[in-house]
């Protein structure tokens, strides 16, 4: 008798787990609905005064294409090399899944390092924030989605120590999907800030 309750007691463990996991992908669905809102208002704003430059420098003048596209790859190369870590962890694989990680790390924090550069650069030129309505709404939606890849850099850093001390457990491959999908969200954003940004600008 006591093996039969034993059992049920397990059965309801475990489903009690299985709706956890699934109430947090939900909850981490309705977030991205929410930084999508987020984007869409800055990117609403930033297409209103795109031509608002005031006499200042505009897109043409001040972004070098090529820098971006570097930039860029950076992204998307994080956001392939974040897919395989993803393989790694299904297959239990937790030496792989580090290595793929912290490459996805690497990729990651060259993208913001290039990034800060770059602002560092048109502030230097004397094209910051205030110098416009432009490069306000400029440095708005590149600064927000820059700050979210910031945060997803942190969040990166304290899983790969969590693995590294905990494993590959339930919990954790529970965590790296959730940070799987932020990260390839912001990669779609970062698409979005390229074609309409960079290329509408320049081109």
């Amino acid at each position: 008798m006591s093996s039969v309750s034993s059992i049920h007691a397990d059965d309801g463990a475990h489903h009690h787990a299985h709706d956890d996991s699934k109430k947090t992908i939900v909850g981490f669905w309705l977030y991205l609905m929410t930084d999508c809102l987020i984007f869409a208002s800055l990117f609403a704003t930033f297409g209103v005064l795109a031509n608002a430059t005031a006499g200042a420098p505009g897109a043409k003048q001040l972004f070098d294409l090529n820098y971006v596209a570097v930039e860029t790859l950076f992204l998307l190369l994080s956001s392939f090399t974040f897919g395989v870590a993803v393989i790694n962890v299904h297959k239990q694989n937790k030496g792989g899944a580090l290595a793929w990680l912290a490459l996805t790390f690497l990729l990651g924090l060259a993208f913001i390092g290039m990034e800060v550069h770059e602002f560092s650069h048109l502030i230097a030129e004397n094209a910051g924030p205030g110098r416009s309505a432009f490069l306000s709404a400029y440095f708005g939606l590149v600064g927000t989605h820059g700050l979210h890849v910031t945060m997803g850099l942190l969040w990166l850093g304290v899983i790969m120590h969590q693995v590294s001390k905990f494993g590959l457990n339930a919990v954790m491959e529970r965590r790296i999907a959730c940070l799987s999908l932020f990260w390839h969200f912001l990669d779609l954003v970062w698409v979005c800030v390229f074609s309409i940004v960079y290329l509408g600008g320049v081109l």
